[in-house]
Protein backbone atom coordinates (compact mmCIF):
# COMPACT_ATOMS: atom_id res chain seq x y z
CA UNK A 1 0.00 0.00 0.00
CA UNK A 2 1.20 3.13 -1.41
CA UNK A 3 0.68 6.68 1.56
CA UNK A 4 -0.10 10.07 0.42
CA UNK A 5 -0.58 12.26 3.16
CA UNK A 6 -2.72 15.01 2.64
CA UNK A 7 -0.80 18.92 3.64
CA UNK A 8 -5.03 19.66 4.39
CA UNK A 9 -4.11 18.68 7.77
CA UNK A 10 -0.58 20.45 8.17
CA UNK A 11 0.33 23.59 9.73
CA UNK A 12 -0.34 26.01 7.33
CA UNK A 13 2.08 28.35 8.56
CA UNK A 14 4.95 25.46 8.38
CA UNK A 15 4.11 23.93 4.93
CA UNK A 16 7.62 23.23 3.82
CA UNK A 17 8.95 21.95 6.94
CA UNK A 18 5.32 19.42 6.90
CA UNK A 19 6.15 18.55 3.46
CA UNK A 20 10.05 17.37 4.50
CA UNK A 21 8.93 16.20 7.67
CA UNK A 22 6.37 14.25 5.69
CA UNK A 23 8.95 13.06 3.40
CA UNK A 24 11.58 11.96 5.88
CA UNK A 25 9.01 10.09 7.66
CA UNK A 26 8.42 7.91 4.90
CA UNK A 27 5.45 9.28 3.11
CA UNK A 28 5.27 7.60 -1.15
CA UNK A 29 4.12 11.03 -2.41
CA UNK A 30 1.91 14.57 -1.25
CA UNK A 31 -1.57 14.81 -1.58
CA UNK A 32 -2.39 18.54 -2.14
CA UNK A 33 -5.97 19.40 -2.18
CA UNK A 34 -7.25 22.22 -4.69
CA UNK A 35 -10.96 23.76 -3.26
CA UNK A 36 -12.09 26.67 -5.55
CA UNK A 37 -15.27 27.19 -3.05
CA UNK A 38 -17.16 26.49 -5.99
CA UNK A 39 -17.20 23.20 -6.20
CA UNK A 40 -16.60 22.11 -2.94
CA UNK A 41 -17.86 24.52 0.20
CA UNK A 42 -13.86 25.67 0.82
CA UNK A 43 -11.26 27.18 -0.91
CA UNK A 44 -7.69 25.78 0.13
CA UNK A 45 -4.47 26.45 -2.08
CA UNK A 46 -3.54 27.22 -5.75
CA UNK A 47 -0.44 26.98 -7.61
CA UNK A 48 1.79 29.43 -6.41
CA UNK A 49 1.34 27.41 -2.64
CA UNK A 50 1.98 24.25 -4.81
CA UNK A 51 5.63 25.72 -6.02
CA UNK A 52 6.55 27.00 -2.80
CA UNK A 53 6.51 23.59 -1.42
CA UNK A 54 8.01 21.77 -4.41
CA UNK A 55 11.51 22.28 -3.11
CA UNK A 56 10.90 20.92 0.07
CA UNK A 57 10.67 17.04 -1.51
CA UNK A 58 11.56 15.42 -4.26
CA UNK A 59 8.61 12.78 -3.61
CA UNK A 60 5.55 12.70 -6.13
CA UNK A 61 2.83 15.89 -5.74
CA UNK A 62 -0.20 13.86 -5.92
CA UNK A 63 -2.36 17.02 -6.85
CA UNK A 64 -6.06 17.03 -6.52
CA UNK A 65 -8.55 19.69 -8.26
CA UNK A 66 -11.55 19.74 -6.65
CA UNK A 67 -12.72 23.03 -8.76
CA UNK A 68 -15.72 23.69 -11.35
CA UNK A 69 -13.25 24.25 -14.17
CA UNK A 70 -9.96 22.31 -14.10
CA UNK A 71 -9.50 22.38 -17.79
CA UNK A 72 -8.26 25.97 -17.12
CA UNK A 73 -5.77 25.30 -14.24
CA UNK A 74 -4.06 22.01 -15.42
CA UNK A 75 -0.96 24.39 -17.22
CA UNK A 76 -0.36 26.13 -13.67
CA UNK A 77 -0.78 23.17 -11.83
CA UNK A 78 2.03 21.51 -14.30
CA UNK A 79 4.31 24.17 -13.95
CA UNK A 80 3.66 24.51 -9.98
CA UNK A 81 5.23 20.81 -10.10
CA UNK A 82 2.66 18.45 -10.21
CA UNK A 83 3.35 15.02 -11.11
CA UNK A 84 -0.51 13.43 -10.44
CA UNK A 85 -3.03 15.74 -11.55
CA UNK A 86 -6.79 14.40 -10.53
CA UNK A 87 -10.29 15.86 -11.74
CA UNK A 88 -13.68 15.07 -10.82
CA UNK A 89 -16.39 13.14 -13.30
CA UNK A 90 -18.73 15.52 -11.72
CA UNK A 91 -16.85 18.53 -12.67
CA UNK A 92 -18.29 21.32 -15.55
CA UNK A 93 -15.08 20.09 -18.47
CA UNK A 94 -15.19 17.68 -20.43
CA UNK A 95 -13.22 14.48 -19.11
CA UNK A 96 -11.77 13.41 -22.21
CA UNK A 97 -10.33 17.02 -23.12
CA UNK A 98 -9.10 17.40 -19.35
CA UNK A 99 -6.85 14.16 -20.00
CA UNK A 100 -5.72 14.85 -22.60
CA UNK A 101 -4.19 18.21 -21.50
CA UNK A 102 -2.74 16.73 -18.05
CA UNK A 103 -1.40 13.66 -20.57
CA UNK A 104 0.09 17.00 -23.04
CA UNK A 105 1.90 18.11 -20.13
CA UNK A 106 4.00 14.86 -18.94
CA UNK A 107 1.72 14.76 -16.01
CA UNK A 108 -0.42 11.50 -14.98
CA UNK A 109 -3.51 11.83 -14.92
CA UNK A 110 -6.76 11.03 -12.72
CA UNK A 111 -10.51 10.94 -12.43
CA UNK A 112 -12.35 11.08 -9.40
CA UNK A 113 -15.80 9.95 -7.85
CA UNK A 114 -17.66 12.10 -5.07
CA UNK A 115 -19.46 9.42 -2.61
CA UNK A 116 -23.27 9.62 -4.68
CA UNK A 117 -21.40 9.14 -8.35
CA UNK A 118 -21.92 5.63 -9.00
CA UNK A 119 -18.54 3.45 -10.06
CA UNK A 120 -19.76 3.26 -13.77
CA UNK A 121 -19.34 7.15 -14.25
CA UNK A 122 -15.89 6.45 -14.41
CA UNK A 123 -15.89 3.84 -16.68
CA UNK A 124 -15.13 5.49 -19.93
CA UNK A 125 -12.27 6.58 -18.66
CA UNK A 126 -10.76 3.66 -17.34
CA UNK A 127 -7.84 3.39 -20.14
CA UNK A 128 -6.80 6.78 -20.37
CA UNK A 129 -5.86 7.11 -16.85
CA UNK A 130 -3.42 6.48 -14.56
CA UNK A 131 -5.74 5.72 -11.42
CA UNK A 132 -8.99 6.27 -10.26
CA UNK A 133 -9.63 8.21 -6.81
CA UNK A 134 -12.86 7.29 -4.64
CA UNK A 135 -13.26 9.78 -2.50
CA UNK A 136 -14.84 7.66 1.20
CA UNK A 137 -16.11 11.38 3.02
CA UNK A 138 -17.55 14.20 1.15
CA UNK A 139 -14.89 16.60 -0.49
CA UNK A 140 -14.56 19.75 1.13
CA UNK A 141 -13.19 19.27 4.72
CA UNK A 142 -10.04 17.15 6.47
CA UNK A 143 -11.30 15.38 9.82
CA UNK A 144 -14.31 13.40 8.47
CA UNK A 145 -15.56 10.21 8.99
CA UNK A 146 -14.22 7.09 6.91
CA UNK A 147 -17.51 5.88 4.55
CA UNK A 148 -17.11 2.39 5.00
CA UNK A 149 -20.42 2.09 2.52
CA UNK A 150 -17.61 3.33 -0.58
CA UNK A 151 -15.94 0.22 -0.17
CA UNK A 152 -18.10 -1.91 -2.44
CA UNK A 153 -17.56 0.87 -5.56
CA UNK A 154 -13.95 0.68 -4.72
CA UNK A 155 -14.17 -3.43 -6.07
CA UNK A 156 -16.48 -2.69 -8.74
CA UNK A 157 -13.97 -0.22 -10.11
CA UNK A 158 -11.32 -2.63 -9.33
CA UNK A 159 -13.15 -5.62 -11.31
CA UNK A 160 -13.99 -3.45 -14.07
CA UNK A 161 -9.71 -2.98 -14.38
CA UNK A 162 -9.14 -6.47 -14.01
CA UNK A 163 -11.76 -7.30 -16.30
CA UNK A 164 -9.79 -5.44 -19.31
CA UNK A 165 -6.68 -6.35 -18.37
CA UNK A 166 -5.46 -2.30 -17.64
CA UNK A 167 -2.83 -1.32 -14.96
CA UNK A 168 -4.91 1.74 -13.18
CA UNK A 169 -4.40 2.47 -9.50
CA UNK A 170 -6.95 3.20 -7.37
CA UNK A 171 -6.74 5.52 -4.64
CA UNK A 172 -9.00 6.26 -1.36
CA UNK A 173 -8.57 10.03 0.48
CA UNK A 174 -11.39 10.57 3.44
CA UNK A 175 -11.61 9.35 7.17
CA UNK A 176 -8.44 6.86 6.91
CA UNK A 177 -6.31 5.86 9.28
CA UNK A 178 -4.99 3.02 11.50
CA UNK A 179 -8.83 2.15 12.62
CA UNK A 180 -10.02 2.36 8.85
CA UNK A 181 -6.97 1.15 6.09
CA UNK A 182 -8.06 -2.27 6.81
CA UNK A 183 -11.57 -2.31 4.55
CA UNK A 184 -9.46 -0.27 1.85
CA UNK A 185 -7.04 -3.06 1.63
CA UNK A 186 -9.90 -5.98 1.31
CA UNK A 187 -11.66 -3.85 -0.96
CA UNK A 188 -8.29 -3.68 -3.28
CA UNK A 189 -7.34 0.22 -2.54
CA UNK A 190 -3.40 0.76 -3.68
CA UNK A 191 -3.30 3.96 -2.37
CA UNK A 192 -4.68 5.70 0.61
CA UNK A 193 -4.68 9.87 1.51
CA UNK A 194 -4.30 10.52 5.13
CA UNK A 195 -4.27 13.89 6.96
CA UNK A 196 -5.38 13.78 10.35
CA UNK A 197 -4.13 10.30 10.83
CA UNK A 198 -0.26 10.93 9.71
CA UNK A 199 -0.11 14.88 10.58
CA UNK A 200 -1.46 15.10 13.82
CA UNK A 201 -0.09 11.34 14.80
CA UNK A 202 2.34 11.09 17.98
CA UNK A 203 4.71 9.60 15.84
CA UNK A 204 3.91 10.06 11.89
CA UNK A 205 6.97 7.82 10.82
CA UNK A 206 5.00 4.99 12.84
CA UNK A 207 1.75 5.72 11.18
CA UNK A 208 2.77 5.71 7.61
CA UNK A 209 4.40 2.37 7.68
CA UNK A 210 1.09 1.45 9.74
CA UNK A 211 -0.61 2.26 6.77
CA UNK A 212 1.76 0.93 3.95
CA UNK A 213 1.87 -2.43 5.93
CA UNK A 214 -1.75 -3.06 6.44
CA UNK A 215 -3.18 -6.41 5.49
Amino acid sequence: MKVAPSLLSCDFAKMGEETARIDKAGADMIHLDVMDGHFVPNLTIGPAIVKAVRPYTKLPFDVHLMIEHPLEYIDAFADAGADIITFHVECADDPDKTIERIKSRGILPGIVIKPKTPACAVFPYLDKVYMVLVMTVEPGFGGQSFMLDMMPKVTEIKAEIQKRGLDVLIEADGGISEQTVGETVKAGVDIVVSGTGVFKANDPAKAIAFLQNAV
